[in-house]
């Protein structure tokens, strides 16, 4: 197996969104330069990232569409290695308004593409055996739900085709799709990983867990839709991020990895979690319609990248929940200052 050895200058997309800007911070506690490239839409909060002081880190103001831009961080910065967390993620957004989803996560994903392989090709002299620079890697992070959805039994696999069922996920799939054909096309060095439900530190309160924490503590309704018996795999995003870097690390050029945290649960099982922990009310629990194409179930098969690369998630759901929940009771500045709307400050 072919490994990564060095990773010298690291372009993460949407570090200042959640996954994002936990991998740039577990990044820098293991002393690699990150270049951190945000547009900052409502789900990116400098507020995630305030904490930072350090001179391997440097953030950009952009947009992952501005083709122009990309070129200049690739140049100025010698980009060897990207991490692409740059995504409208959630569902029910891309169900009232589709376009977006289709801009940055299919447009966005294309135009890193191509200026990777620019800016990463090697030209002899003669213009013959052109190969890519070495020790570069692009990395696309992806999501199970490309998968489509799972009945009661059976996990996703790196084989699953992909089904995906909702205008965010089929956004994400053409992007994979994208990733995977530049491979085998033009050799690019890349790798997709996709990734259960995460959970953790400076999610935003649109999202199932900090939603209901943040209501909870508010004392206001928890909206749960349909019966709650959607089934998901959560995963810590402190486990995804250490996923993330043994792929980097370890992964073979063009492989798929799946991300799984072995913890499936329904949703409400999740919610009265939550509030038997915050020693709240199941009275605050309000059924609401489900939304459109809403997914069953998902759950992924995890044993390839344990295997092969030896990771395994290090938190059980019980150890993870209580840890993010702590988190948020003892930050609700931070979710105060988006519920107000000042972090856009």
């Amino acid at each position: 197996m072919k490994e990564m050895k060095e990773m010298k200058n690291i372009l993460v997309t949407g570090g200042a969104g959640f996954i994002g800007a936990n991998f740039v911070h577990f990044m820098l506690q293991k002393k690699h330069r990150i270049i951190n490239l945000d547009v900052l839409t409502y789900a990116g909060n400098l507020d995630n990232l305030s904490e930072i002081s350090n001179p391997l880190y440097t953030f950009i103001k952009g947009d992952i569409c501005d083709k122009n831009l990309l070129s200049k961080i690739f140049a100025e910065h010698e980009i060897d290695t990207v991490v692409h967390f740059a995504a409208e993620s959630h569902v029910d957004r891309s169900i009232t308004g589709p376009e977006i989803f289709i801009q940055t996560n299919v447009n966005g994903t294309f135009n890193l593409l191509e200026v990777a392989k620019q800016n990463w090709k090697l030209f002899p002299a003669d213009n013959s055996n052109r190969e890519f620079k070495p020790n570069v890697r692009f990395l696309q992070v992806s999501t199970d739900e490309v998968y489509g959805a799972l009945g009661k039994t059976g996990l996703f696999t790196e084989e699953t085709p992909l089904a995906p069922n909702s205008p965010y996920s089929a956004s994400k799939a053409s992007a994979d799709m994208f990733v995977r054909a530049y491979g085998e096309t033009f050799g690019l060095p890349v790798n997709i990983t996709r990734c259960s439900n995460n959970y953790g530190a400076y999610q935003f309160p649109e999202k199932l867990i900090p939603l209901m924490v943040t209501n909870a503590l508010r004392d206001i309704p928890l909206p749960v839709y349909g019966k709650g018996d959607q089934v998901r795999d959560w995963l810590h995003v402190s486990d995804h991020c250490s996923a993330i870097y043994a792929v980097l690390t370890k992964g073979k050029v063009g492989e798929v990895y799946n991300i799984g945290g072995n913890n499936e649960k329904q949703n409400i099982e999740v919610v009265k979690n939550i509030l038997q922990i915050l020693g709240k009310p199941e009275t605050l629990i309000k059924y609401v319609q489900d939304r459109p194409g809403h997914d069953k179930r998902y759950a992924i098969d995890n044993s390839k990248i344990t295997a092969q690369l030896g990771w395994q998630p290090q938190l059980t759901f019980e150890e993870g929940i209580a840890k993010t929940l702590k988190w948020y009771v003892d930050n609700q500045t931070w979710t105060n200052r988006i519920i107000s709307g000042e972090y856009k400050n």
